[in-house]
């Protein structure tokens, strides 16, 4: 099975090219460029290089957030449209989940995350069972320091990973102390290796059904939700006034 792996949800692009159980190539950068313009001429530079032509994939992986809302959006658009225009597969995997399976030999739980900005972190919880990477606690949005006296009640050790956990590194040490460990640096950045591997052990998707995660919405989407909702109640108001005039 040939995997195209795609990941555009926060700074870091990956794109992964797998062979049933080898990596054929990996590019990865971690630089704050505009992903929309890269991300496609990656793609083809990588199944050039490999020598394979799209029409012989058979399956497309992306990292469907949460993560930076345009980013999300970037890698699930190339997914979706690769898929539907290849008519192969598509499986979209937490895009914290591929960073949690860089903590393999940890003995412990491990806990992604990237910054979500106002003290907010979008993290979860993993352990690994054998050769099996578990979600223990969902994906969310918290505060760093409210994770933190969530983590201290389970009482064993945490490796945090991502390159953000430095901004929210003191929080995590004061409430936990020798308990919360820290992933070197060379374990930071998400493989798009591992959303391949992670992808092809899940279940296709209806690529026309498909949706990103992004955990929250996006600010202009919950404010323009708000705005719906505060004009439906005034129209229930004059509706309700109206009526009662009769």
């Amino acid at each position: 099975m040939k995997v195209l792996a795609i990941d555009t949800s926060n700074i870091v692009m990956g794109i992964a090219l797998v062979e049933d159980d080898i990596v054929k190539g990996e590019i990865i950068t971690n630089i704050k460029k505009d992903h929309s313009t890269r991300v496609m001429p990656a793609i083809q530079s990588l199944l050039a290089d490999c020598h394979i032509t799209p029409t012989e994939l058979d399956l497309i992986v992306v990292a469907r957030g949460p993560g930076s809302y345009t980013g999300v959006r970037i890698g699930v658009t190339i997914a979706k449209t690769l898929a539907w225009t290849l008519k192969i597969p598509i499986v979209g995997v937490s895009s914290l989940e591929v960073l949690a399976a860089n903590g393999r030999y940890f003995d412990g739980v491990v806990s992604p995350l990237f910054d979500a900005r106002r003290g907010q972190i979008y993290t979860g919880l993993y352990r690994y069972e054998g050769d099996v990477l578990e979600c223990i606690e969902n994906d969310r949005i918290v505060l760093s320091s409210e994770w933190a006296r969530q983590l201290q009640e389970k009482n064993e050790p945490v490796l945090f990973i991502g390159s953000d956990v430095v901004l929210h590194k003191e929080v995590f040490k004061e409430v936990l102390g020798d308990l919360a460990l820290f992933a070197p640096d060379s374990l930071q950045l998400p493989r798009p290796s591992e959303l391949a591997f992670i992808g092809m052990k899940k279940e296709p998707e209806n690529v026309h059904s498909f949706v990103p995660n992004y955990v929250r919405l996006a600010e202009a989407e919950a404010n323009w939700l708000a705005k719906q909702g505060e004009q439906s109640r005034n129209e229930n108001s004059v509706s309700s006034n109206d009526s009662c005039g009769y």
